[in-house]
Parts: structure tokens; C-alpha cells; sequence
């Protein structure tokens, strides 16, 4: 007998939930086995996060150096985007687990590596920018954090196994609000540990939680998980052609991920030249304070997605909240006033869990398990590399042209009738035709056929209902047959430990939308559990 992911318990029935025309039930158990995970992964991204801030800070307030701090945020995301597609590869390849205790060890042993060095190594032969020192630790926990991703893929394929497919979003919305109340805590915390214990004792808190968030990984089980795709031979570890055949495979999806990129290109505008705007209207404490307060919509646009979904046509609730998202950036700088500025930021972070889940429900429901972390690989490899892009493009330009023109009689006296005055109506004007910009690509996006595809996708690899008539009775007979078919899987189970093997349906796509087999040829399933998360 099989026991839940709280321990020692026996495991809830499973219900006959079908999704994406897998044929893969959702166990009974898997809200709560997915809630363990969501709050291990939380813990390990604040404490990677935790551990990079404070090394920007500690070397920027040591050095002094905006080219090493650049040097170092710059190869994070650059690395990020480069290993993302590595690390959809093995999660494919690999039990999720297992991929996750992997990703916390190296992780673990990296932060031990840096402490050990920090242990052995004065600081000033650490901070000396022009010996080995400086960069092999700053790379040593750079490898740490970027190996952190590899969770963040693996969450998102534990959705599919463990969420119903009506909760898909609502698992999504809580995603979104662990990694709002990361986003925001990080920052501070980290300014914090530097500023009271130093360098030195910030690595040891960081190895400290993620050897807590190890263990915890320990205590975990579902029999569920399982690699979801066997390694072909001759593929290559870093699998871009399967990665790639796996986005193009479903109808609309790559425009997906090319619509996605390109709004996180706009967004890093505001990435650029939010904090400059912010440090012109307020204090750099005021600022601090106004924008963690701010950032907190990052959690509430989360519980709302949570608790409400994202509705039956996520890729249009998404076209609709990139074009408000564009609205809010165009408008929140029209005047430069602080509370309209503030606001506009508030509302901004609101708006972006609802993108991110609406992604990510869609690709859960129409692409094969055994392909997701390709897929999630790939699309974060994508999104992002975009923003650092745009922010070191724009940021030159405003600096150099837009600005000082702005700020001239001429500009000025321009801007004065649209923008009103102020000493940043430059920036105002980036974020103005950034924000018209994305308004008029979301709403462009509802007229191309690569939105009809990627929602007609998502449509026909939707759970089949189950009739009230006729059909229920042979609902009934394929839901009686399928219990048959468990018991025998059990009984496989007990012979491999526990572990389920790969039935030929899950390792086969996942709905009409991939097989080209009619609807009526799907067989009839139903959903599992209620219409909302637990409270």
C-alpha cells in the first residue's frame, strides 16, 4: 500500500480523472502531495535568491564596481537562459523527485564550496577584481543558484500529475504567489543579512535552509512520479532539436512563446527604468519602502488566480491582461505624481501571474508529459534572455538621447501638453510608447491564426464530459474497466517497490489536438475532485 506525501498515511483512492486525452488518472491525494512540493520549491527559490542578492550587494558595496555587479546580474540570466533548455531535458528524462533532491545537493554543495573558500580566503583576496578568486567564488554560487531552475521546470510537470486539469490554473495562481512573496521578501532580507552579519554568515543561513529544504524533499513520496520519456539513443543531453519538435508539434504554440518573449522584451523597459524613475520622485529608502509595498500585488494577482481560475479561454483572458498591463505602463507616468506612480506599479505586479499561469495551463494541457520540461525549458530559455536584452538597449539610448532631449527647452515645451512637467518626463515618454506598444501587439494577437490554432489546441484537449444519457453508461463501463486496469498496475506496483511503470498511453501524446484522431474517438472521462483548490 501506497502512502501520501504527509507520511505513514495510507494513500487516498485515486479518482478517474482524464486530462489532455492521456488517460492518466489524477491521484486522490495529489492537491496535497503538489502543496508539499509548491512550499519546498518557495523555500529554495527565497533561499537561492537570498544568496545572489546579497552577493550583488556585498560586491557592489565593497568595490564599488557597476561593471562587476553588471558582469555578475548579466551571466545569471544569461546562464538561466542557456541551461534552461539542459534542465527540461532532464527532467523529461528523470523521475521529477529525483530531479529536484538532484538540483538541492548540487546547490547545497556549491553554497558549501563558497563558504569553504569564504572560510579559507581573506575578503580582500575575495574582492580583489583582478585575481582568479572573485570570479571562480562569484561562479561557484552563480552555479548554485542557476541550478535552482531545474525545480521551477519540475514544478511545473508536477501540476499535470498531481492537479486535476479544471485546477490547472488555480495551481498556477498559487505558483505565482510564492514566487510574488520571493520576489519580495529577497530584496530585503538580503540588505539585511549584509548590512548586520556580513558576507560570511548570510552563506552560512543560506546553506542552513537549503539543507532544511533537502531533508524535507527526503520525507516526500507519490507514486506518480516517474520519468515521463525514455532517452533515445544518439540524442544529445542538451536535447534543442526535441525541444523544438515538441513546440512545433502543437498548432500556435511556438507564436505562444514568440508572443511571451516579446512581452517580457517591453517589460524590460520597465525593468530599466523603473528604478531610476523611482529614485527621482523618492528617497532611496522612501523607495524601498514603496516599492516592496507595491510588489505585494505580485501576491495578491496570485490568490486571485488561485482562487478564481484564469476561466475556460486562458489564452484570451492572457491577450486581455498584456493589453491592460500595456494600458497601466502607458498611463502610470502620464503625470509625475507619486501616488498615481505607486498605484500604477501595484496594479501592474497584479496583472502578472495571470500571464505566467495562463502559459503555463495551457502547455500542461496540450503537451505530452513526457515532452513539458523540453517545452517549459525551452519557453523559459526564450523569456528569459528578452528582458536583460531590451533593458541594456534602452537604457543607453534614454540615458544618452531621450533624456537630456526631454529635459531641453525644446523637449520640454513638446512634452508639456501630453506628459505635463517634471525633471523624468523623458523616462515617461519610453514608458508611454512601451506600454501603446504592447496594448497594440495584444490586441493584433486576436486577429492572427496562430491565436485560433493555440486556442483551438487547448479546446480539443480538453477532458471529455461525461453525458447524462446513454453515454454515461458507457462512461460507467470504461471508468469500471479502468479501475480493472489499476488494480492490475497495483499489483505491478507492489512488484517494482511501489513505482508505477510507464503504460503506453503516458508515454504517447496527449489529446486530438497531437494525434490528429478525432474527438469522438478519445475516450470518456471525468474530473476529479472539486471545482476549487483546498482551502
Amino acid at each position: 500500500m501506497s502512502t501520501d506525501a504527509l507520511g505513514g498515511r495510507p494513500a487516498e483512492p485515486q479518482h478517474a480523472a482524464r486530462r489532455g486525452g492521456s488517460d492518466r488518472p489524477v491521484p486522490g491525494h495529489g492537491w496535497r502531495t503538489f502543496l508539499h512540493i509548491l512550499v519546498n520549491t518557495a523555500a529554495a527559490n527565497l533561499t537561492t535568491s537570498f544568496l545572489w542578492f546579497a552577493l550583488t550587494f556585498w560586491v557592489y558595496l565593497e568595490t564599488r564596481s557597476v561593471l562587476a555587479t553588471g558582469i555578475i546580474g548579466g551571466a545569471y540570466m544569461l546562464f538561466v537562459a542557456f541551461g534552461s533548455i539542459l534542465f527540461g531535458t532532464i527532467v523529461d528524462h528523470h523521475r521529477k523527485l529525483r530531479v529536484m533532491l538532484l538540483s538541492s545537493t548540487v546547490t547545497l554543495s556549491s553554497f558549501a564550496v563558497a563558504g569553504g573558500m569564504y572560510l579559507l580566503l581573506s575578503e580582500e583576496a575575495l574582492l580583489d577584481l583582478g585575481a582568479p578568486w572573485f570570479w571562480l567564488f562569484t561562479t561557484i554560487i552563480l552555479f548554485g543558484a542557476v541550478i535552482e531552475h531545474m525545480r521551477n521546470i519540475a514544478l511545473s510537470t508536477t501540476v499535470t500529475m498531481l492537479v486535476p486539469d479544471a485546477q490547472h490554473a488555480n495551481a498556477n495562481g498559487l505558483v505565482g504567489t510564492v514566487q510574488g512573496l520571493a520576489f519580495i521578501v529577497t530584496s530585503v532580507l538580503s540588505g539585511l543579512a549584509i548590512g548586520f552579519v556580513g558576507m560570511g554568515w548570510t552563506i552560512a543561513i543560506a546553506i542552513g535552509l537549503t539543507a532544511v529544504t533537502l531533508v524535507h524533499l527526503l520525507t516526500l513520496r507519490f507514486p506518480e512520479d516517474r520519468a515521463a520519456a525514455e532517452r533515445v539513443e544518439g540524442e544529445s543531453a542538451i536535447d534543442l532539436r526535441g525541444s523544438v519538435r515538441a513546440v512545433l508539434a502543437v498548432g500556435g504554440l511556438f507564436a505562444l512563446i514568440v508572443f511571451s518573449t516579446f512581452n517580457n522584451l517591453i517589460g524590460g523597459v520597465y525593468m530599466a527604468l523603473m528604478d531610476p524613475y523611482g529614485l527621482e520622485l523618492f528617497s532611496v529608502q522612501a523607495w524601498g519602502i514603496v516599492f516592496g509595498i507595491a510588489s505585494t500585488g505580485f501576491i495578491v494577482g496570485g490568490l486571485v488566480i488561485a482562487k478564481f481560475g484564469l476561466g475556460t479561454r486562458p489564452m484570451r483572458t492572457m491577450l486581455l491582461v498584456v493589453a491592460a498591463m500595456g494600458l497601466l505602463g502607458a498611463l502610470f507616468t502620464i503625470r509625475e505624481w507619486w501616488l498615481l506612480y505607486a498605484a500604477g506599479i501595484w496594479l501592474y505586479m497584479c496583472l502578472i501571474p495571470a500571464v505566467e499561469a495562463a502559459e503555463q495551463t495551457v502547455i500542461q494541457r496540450v503537451v505530452p508529459l513526457q515532452r513539458q520540461g523540453r517545452v517549459f525549458g525551452f519557453a523559459m530559455a526564450f523569456e528569459s534572455a528578452a528582458a536583460p536584452v531590451t533593458a541594456f538597449l534602452i537604457a543607453p539610448i534614454a540615458e544618452f538621447l531621450i533624456i537630456p532631449w526631454a529635459r531641453s527647452d525644446e523637449g520640454s515645451a513638446a512634452l508639456e501638453p501630453l506628459l505635463g512637467t517634471g525633471v523624468v518626463r523623458g523616462i515617461a515618454l519610453v514608458f508611454l510608447v512601451a506600454g501603446l506598444v504592447m496594448v497594440a501587439a495584444a490586441l493584433l494577437a486576436f486577429l492572427t491564426p496562430a491565436y485560433r490554432r493555440i486556442s483551438e489546441s487547448y479546446a480539443t484537449s480538453a477532458p471529455l464530459p461525461v453525458s447524462d444519457d446513454g453515454g454515461a453508461a458507457e462512461a460507467e463501463a470504461a471508468s469500471v474497466a479502468a479501475d480493472e486496469h489499476t488494480v492490475g498496475e497495483h499489483a505491478v506496483d507492489d512488484a517494482h517497490g511501489g513505482v508505477p511503470p510507464v503504460s503506453p498511453v503516458d508515454a504517447g501524446v496527449r489529446g486530438p489536438s497531437l494525434r490528429g484522431a478525432p474527438e469522438s474517438a478519445q475516450p470518456p472521462s471525468s474530473e476529479a475532485g472539486s471545482a476549487e483548490p483546498p482551502r
